[in-house]
């Protein structure tokens, strides 16, 4: 299987490229050329393997010039003693037919680890494969948890060094501690005075200059990134959604072809993109419903087919879906216009110069079937995180409680009684100050410490703070810079050849 750019059709890589390299040199993002299929047989022989196993058996169709031990390899060490569940991604019930898909028992307690855990082993072997002398610098944005995520993937791997950069007010207090307390010696962490998009733009920036790239070569490095728009992050969140229907049909809620909703909380329209690609491999999905927060920019794009970033942006309670510019959706976009890169290039070229663009009302139509969308304010989100644990006794964090509050909304507009999974997403304690307010706390105001307001949230809920978070309070602070994000290339270039 080759993959090929979402704005140059003349470009066909092997897997291991795509995952070394990150990004298409004139700014495409990487897709299979042909998205494998999966049929019933081949869900049903997954109901009973383990994680590692679903995944070893779903990365087998994405990466075809990897052998089996190579895949092995990657996937033995990404799922095991590192999640503090043997399943990995639990599944709890909060009424009959709806479920909650527990993405965050990884290291860094968030969804990005289901990931971020494969990404260095999948990124060690495609480097080996396709640039054995060259060290791998990996460049990250983050609106809080891929960065984190990253740090702990990456850190002390041979070969490779990665830079983080997150917005300076954009981050909860607790993402915030678990960047500046990363260990390693191959770690670097900035904040940046903006917001995510700053961050973003200002990465993108970086891997298209040919003279950066040019002044990294001399000292042997390339370029490689960890967010989703590296194949290698998006890829294994497909395995989650379909390992969850084969886990639904092992634990009989389901049966198999019985389709399902799948609601996600998105801002970078990553995670709920790998649920359309397992839709298209086969798996029997009715609708993805996409839920925004009060940036509700997919909201409007999904019901208008308009994109226009030109609008207020919002801080909220839910920071990792603060969020303008929702990098995958080019993905979608190139696959619903039937793989048309000059309509891709016109579009994106269009949101680069004027903020916006407008899809054709044949890709409107294709999106309208496909998707939902809907979105909530903070205290929306916060009433939907009260329901939801005097309703069933269960703590969801501010962006599973977004998802949550959308999908209410979707179930009261269609009557749609689809069996439905909802994507949780982080771990409530990630994002402790606004879920101990949600549920009736009252926090002493700025300045106080997190871990104080944590520690009484584990007392009113008597729920447990997760080990990984509960360590960062006795670590010491490594990383305080603050930077403007025009300064970005020149920091992580006096970081990658000091």
């Amino acid at each position: 299987m080759k993959y090929k750019s979402t704005r140059n059709p003349q470009i066909k890589i092997t897997s291991a490229q795509a995952i070394a390299q990150g990004l298409s040199h004139e700014g495409g993002l990487f897709v299979p050329e042909e998205l494998p299929k999966m049929g019933e047989n081949d869900i049903l022989n997954l109901c009973e393997k383990s994680y590692a196993e679903r995944a070893f058996e779903i990365f087998r169709l994405f990466l075809e010039d990897f052998s089996d031990e190579e895949i092995r390899y990657c996937v033995e060490n990404a799922y095991g003693g590192n999640f503090d569940t043997e399943n990995i991604a639990e599944i709890s019930h909060l009424l009959k037919g709806t479920y909650i898909l527990e993405l965050w028992h990884g290291p860094t307690c968030a969804f990005k680890d289901m990931a971020l855990q494969i990404l260095p082993y999948l990124l060690t072997v495609s480097a080996k494969k396709t640039i054995p002398d060259k060290k791998t610098a990996i460049l990250v944005a983050t609106s809080g948890d891929t960065g984190k995520a990253a740090l702990e993937g990456f850190k002390n791997v041979e070969g490779t060094t990665i830079s983080v950069f997150y917005p300076e007010e954009g981050v909860s207090d607790m993402q915030k501690r678990q960047m500046q307390t990363q260990e390693g010696d191959n770690v670097f962490v900035c904040a940046v005075k903006g917001n995510f998009d700053d961050c973003q733009n200002g990465v993108k920036a970086i891997f298209t200059d040919k003279n950066f790239a040019s002044e990294l070569e001399k000292n042997g490095i390339v370029l490689s990134s960890a967010n989703s728009i590296n194949w290698g992050r998006l890829c294994p969140q497909i395995v989650y959604y379909i390992s969850a229907y084969a886990e639904l049909i092992k634990n009989e809620e389901i049966r198999y072809g019985e389709k399902i909703n799948i609601v996600v909380p998105t801002g970078n329209f990553g995670n709920i993109l790998a649920a359309y690609y397992a839709k298209e491999m086969g798996l029997p999905i009715n609708k993805l419903i996409c839920a925004s927060n009060a940036n509700n920019i997919l909201t409007d794009f999904i019901n208008t087919g308009v994109y226009d970033r030109n609008r207020e942006f919002y801080t909220t309670i839910s920071p990792s879906m603060d969020i303008l510019i929702s990098s995958n959706l080019e993905r979608l976009l190139y696959h619903l216009s039937g793989e048309n890169t000059d309509l891709v290039n016109k579009w994106f070229s269009s949101l680069k110069e004027n903020g916006r663009y407008e899809v054709t009302p044949e890709v409107k139509e294709k999106i309208s079937g496909l998707f939902y969308a809907g979105c909530c304010n903070d205290k929306e989100t916060k009433a939907a995180i009260k329901d939801c644990f005097g309703s069933y006794s269960y703590l969801m964090d501010t962006h599973t409680a977004v998802a949550y509050k959308v999908y209410g909304d979707y179930k009261k507009s269609t009557g749609d009684n689809t069996k439905t999974v909802i994507a949780s997403t982080a771990n409530p304690y990630k994002f402790g100050a606004a879920v101990f307010e949600a549920l009736g706390g009252i926090n002493s105001g700025e300045g106080t410490d997190e871990f104080d307001i944590i520690e009484k949230l584990e007392a009113m809920t008597k729920t447990v703070i997760p080990e990984p978070l509960a360590a960062t309070k006795n670590k010491a602070v490594r990383f305080r810079d603050v930077i403007e994000r025009e300064k970005m290339p020149e920091t992580v270039m006096n970081f990658l050849t000091k």
